[in-house]
C-alpha cells in the first residue's frame, strides 16, 4: 500500500493538474506558508500547498466584486456556455480528477469517478438553469401603474467545501452562483485542497474570466472567518458539520449575509417487515457504506420491524462481513480510510460504548488490519437510543440496527432528533410509504431506494441540518435577489 497514491498521481493523463499554488484573481500564486496534504490510507505526505494568508482573502474579495461587474452584464447563455465547457472538460479528465479525490480523500476509485460524473451535471444543470430565472408581472393595484419583480444576483459569494465530497460540493455551489450572475470565492478543507485547484484549472481553460471563480487553500478556522467579515461578500454557502455551520452563521450574523447551509445527517433507514429483503438489503448496504459510510445521507439508525429483524441482520451481516478495505486506488475496494484520524477514533469510541452498554456484535469490531485510519466494516444489532452511536452522526462504516414495533414507535423514534436531512423507508404498504413521507421530519424522503440525488432536486434539510436548499432551481434562488419595480404614469 505504500506510495501508492504518490505513483498515481505521478503518472496522471496530464500531471499538471496537480497544482500546489493558490488560484487569486485569474492568477497561481505561491506563498512562502504552505499545508501537508497527505494520503489518508498510508500516511505518505503527497505535496505542499501554499496557505493563504488574511490579505489573500482581501484581496480575493475586492478582484471578485470588480468580476462581479462584468460577469453579471454577460449574457446568461454566454455564462452558461463557459460553465458547460468546464462540465466537459471535468468528463475528458475524469480519471485524472478521480485519482486526486482518492489519493487525497481516500475512497476507493469508483466512487471517485462516480464524483466527478455528479459534479459535472451540476455544470450543465444550472448553465441552463441560469437562462431561466425568470422574474414575474404584478396585476397592478395603482391606477396606471406597471408592477415587475426581477431576479438579479446577489453578488460576491464564498463557498465552504467539505473533504468528503471535494469536487461535487464545488460543482454544485459554483454552478448555481455562476449561473446566477454571481462571482465565487472557493474555500476548500485543508485535507483537499488539491481537487478544488484541479477544478480551478479547468475551469480556467473553459474560459472563466479572472476573479469569477478563486480557490483559497488554507486553515479552515481564520480564512472562513475572514471571509465573513467582508461587507462586500453577500452570501456563502457550507457543506459541514452542524457544528461549524452555527459558528460559521454567528460569524455572518454581523454582515447579514445570506446563508446556504448543508449539514449534519443521522439518517434513520425504516424496515418494515412487508419489504422485500434482497431488495432492502442490498439498498441498506448502499445507503449505509457509500464514501465508506463519510456521508450525510448515510444510513445511521437502522430500524428493523421485529418480524424481519433476525433475517434482515443474517443477510446483512453476511454482506457487510464481504466488503473489501484498501486503499482507494487499488481494484475491487469497497471501503477506503477515513479521510480524517478523528473520525477513525470516533467509530472506535462508539462501537466500543455500544458493547459495552449491551449491543450485539454481528460482524466486525475488530481493528483493522491495515491499521492507521482504517476501520472495519462493523454491524451491532440490539442497539438502543440512549448509545452514542444512536445519537450521533456515525460518519463511518459502522451500522447500528434497532428494532421497533409499529409505524407509529419507528417514526416517533425516527423524528427524535434535532437533525433532519434524510430519512429512508421500505416497504411494500403503498399506503404506509405515502404516511410516512408526510410524517418524516426531513428535508428528503427516498422510499425503497438509497439513491435520489442529482442536479434537478432540492437537497436539503430541516431543523439542525440546514437551510437552504442546492441543486434544481431552488438552489440557483440562493444566489438571486427579487427586486420589485414599479412604474407610474408617465409624463405625455
Amino acid at each position: 500500500m505504500e506510495a501508492i497514491a504518490s505513483a498515481a498521481l505521478k503518472n496522471l493523463h496530464r500531471p499538471e493538474l496537480i497544482e500546489h499554488r493558490a488560484f487569486l484573481d485569474g492568477q497561481w500564486v505561491a506563498r512562502k506558508e504552505t499545508l501537508g496534504v497527505v494520503d489518508p490510507a498510508s500516511g505518505d505526505h503527497l505535496l505542499d500547498v501554499s496557505s493563504c494568508s488574511l490579505n489573500d482573502v482581501d484581496a480575493a474579495v475586492e478582484a471578485a466584486g470588480r468580476a462581479f461587474l462584468r460577469w453579471r452584464d454577460m449574457l446568461p447563455v454566454k455564462r452558461g456556455d463557459i460553465l458547460r465547457t468546464w462540465g466537459r472538460l471535468m468528463r475528458d479528465n475524469a480519471r485524472d480528477l478521480a485519482t486526486i479525490i482518492s489519493a487525497e480523500q481516500g475512497k476507493p476509485l469508483a466512487e471517485s469517478l462516480g464524483e466527478i460524473s455528479y459534479a459535472a451535471a451540476f455544470l450543465d444543470w444550472f448553465a441552463s438553469e441560469g437562462e431561466r430565472s425568470y422574474g414575474e408581472t404584478i396585476p397592478s393595484h395603482l391606477k396606471g401603474g406597471n408592477l415587475s419583480v426581477r431576479m438579479q444576483p446577489i453578488g460576491v459569494t464564498v463557498a465552504i467545501t467539505p473533504w468528503n465530497f471535494p469536487s461535487a460540493m464545488i460543482a454544485r455551489k459554483a454552478g448555481a452562483a455562476l449561473a446566477a450572475g454571481c462571482t465565487m470565492i472557493v474555500k476548500p478543507a485543508p485535507e483537499t485542497p488539491l481537487s478544488a485547484l484541479a477544478l480551478a484549472k479547468l475551469a480556467q481553460e473553459a474560459g472563466m474570466p479572472a476573479g469569477v471563480l478563486q480557490v483559497l487553500p488554507g486553515e479552515a478556522a481564520p480564512l472562513a472567518r475572514r471571509l465573513l467579515e467582508h461587507t462586500e461578500v453577500r452570501a456563502f454557502s457550507f457543506t459541514g458539520s452542524t457544528e461549524v455551520g452555527r459558528l460559521l452563521l454567528t460569524q455572518s450574523a454581523a454582515t447579514i449575509k445570506k446563508a446556504s447551509l448543508e449539514l449534519g445527517g443521522h439518517a434513520p433507514f425504516i424496515v418494515f417487515a412487508d419489504a422485500d429483503l434482497s431488495q432492502t438489503v442490498k439498498g441498506c448496504l448502499a445507503a449505509k457504506f457509500a464514501t465508506s459510510g463519510q456521508d450525510c445521507l448515510a444510513a445511521n439508525r437502522i430500524y428493523v420491524q421485529r418480524g424481519l429483524y433476525d433475517r434482515f441482520i443474517e443477510r446483512f451481516a453476511d454482506a457487510t462481513s464481504r466488503l473489501t478495505v484498501g486503499h482507494g486506488l487499488e481494484p475491487g475496494i469497497d471501503i477506503g480510510p477515513m479521510t480524517r484520524p478523528s473520525v477513525a477514533e470516533k467509530c472506535r469510541q462508539q462501537i466500543a460504548q455500544a458493547l459495552s452498554s449491551g449491543a450485539r456484535l454481528v460482524c466486525g469490531g475488530q481493528d483493522s488490519p491495515l491499521g492507521g485510519n482504517f476501520v472495519t466494516p462493523t454491524v451491532l444489532a440490539d442497539v438502543t437510543e440512549d448509545m452514542l452511536i444512536a445519537r450521533e452522526e456515525t460518519f463511518g462504516p459502522v451500522a447500528a440496527i434497532l428494532p421497533f414495533a409499529d409505524e407509529r414507535e419507528v417514526v416517533r423514534r425516527a423524528n427524535a432528533t434535532e437533525m433532519g436531512l434524510a430519512a429512508y423507508v421500505y416497504t411494500n404498504d403503498l399506503g404506509r410509504a405515502m404516511r410516512l413521507t408526510d410524517q418524516l421530519e426531513y428535508g428528503m424522503v427516498a422510499v425503497n431506494t438509497p439513491k435520489f440525488t442529482g442536479a434537478p432536486i432540492p437537497f436539503g434539510g430541516w431543523k439542525q441540518s440546514g437551510l437552504g436548499r442546492e441543486g434544481s432551481r431552488h438552489g440557483l434562488m440562493e444566489y438571486l435577489e427579487p427586486k420589485y419595480v414599479c412604474f407610474g404614469n408617465l409624463a405625455a
